[in-house]
């Protein structure tokens, strides 16, 4: 069976998505083991998100990011039936 450049670039692109989601989940844990409330580790995830993204492609791409994320937000896409781990 073969695979389109496209396909073989989303099939690597989720490959480094569950990598990270691995790598953040592994950290939350963590931080909750070591008594840090939820609501401060996700505040101190997402400064260091978009710090990163602000130094790495610019306010536009942080910002569409945030509008991005937030319209999941409304959308229910992180309630618990939803999360794809």
């Amino acid at each position: 069976m073969e695979h389109s450049v496209s396909d073989i670039d989303a099939l690597v692109r989720e490959e480094k998505r569950l990598t990270a989601v691995e790598s953040h989940s592994e950290a939350w844990a963590e931080g909750l083991s070591a008594g840090i409330e939820p609501e401060i580790i996700a505040e101190a995830a997402l400064e260091t998100a978009f710090g990163e993204m602000l130094r790495a492609n610019g306010e536009t791409a942080a910002l569409a990011l945030l509008d991005r994320m937030r319209e999941k937000v409304i959308s229910g896409a992180f309630g618990p039936e939803q999360l794809r781990h």
